[in-house]
């Protein structure tokens, strides 16, 4: 059959369309749930809240939250100032100067030039795994002020169940009960985050509040 006689593809529909994405539902009925708590978080993060990403590092990860969040809503911080100047050239690729993210330098985790009860959310990935538990108590003892009523902590590590001990003053592995009583001692509610451990992330992950979250 000549080229020009073949029958023309059938044109994608429109995955937009709640028609689509019904039948696309219907079709993997298993990746329902996993969309369903993106969707989620994502919309929970475009609800004017404030982040707080302690490390956040070149924004390898961050500029996902910046482009999420309210203009001026993320604030960084992290202790070198290479890897800053590295994040605001992340910004410029990534065409987020709009967003007016904070980016910070600090040479400790007290956070006392931060206001009282003002991020809903806290973050820090990767900080804890290279850090001696002194670092950890004082960031445990003040993040519970500049945290809202209602915002919480996460934060991963390195989990071991023997004992604990570090590689080369790098590399720290902690149990988790050693990290949740030093939250309580701060009056922090801790939860080891199970649902984190179902994928293979490589590090563990524990949640802190001021008060009580739901599980």
């Amino acid at each position: 059959m000549p080229k020009d006689a073949q029958s023309p593809k059938k044109p994608r529909g429109n995955r937009a369309a709640l028609t689509h994405k019904v039948g696309y539902a219907l079709r993997h009925p298993e990746r329902v749930g996993p969309h369903v708590r993106r969707a989620g978080r994502d919309a929970w993060l475009r609800l004017r809240h404030r982040m707080l990403d302690i490390g956040c590092g070149n924004l390898r990860g961050g500029w996902r939250f910046i482009d999420h969040l309210d203009t001026g809503h993320y604030y960084g911080v992290d202790i070198s100032p290479d890897i800053l100047i590295a994040a605001k050239e992340t910004l410029t690729e990534r065409g987020l100067q709009a967003k007016l993210p904070h980016l910070t330098l600090t040479g400790d985790l007290r956070l006392d030039f931060l206001p009282d009860g003002h991020f809903d959310v806290v973050h820090a990935h990767s900080v804890f795994s290279h850090s001696p538990l002194s670092v950890v108590d004082e960031c445990l003892a003040h993040v519970g002020r500049v945290l809202t009523k209602t915002g919480f902590f996460d934060f991963t590590f390195d989990r071991t169940e023997g004992t604990e001990h570090q590689v080369l003053r790098e590399d720290f592995y902690y149990r988790t009960d050693t990290l949740l009583t030093l939250a309580a001692q701060h009056n922090l509610h801790a939860r080891f985050m199970e649902d984190w451990e179902k994928r293979p992330h490589g590090q563990s992950k524990i949640r802190v509040s001021r008060a009580p979250l739901p599980s």
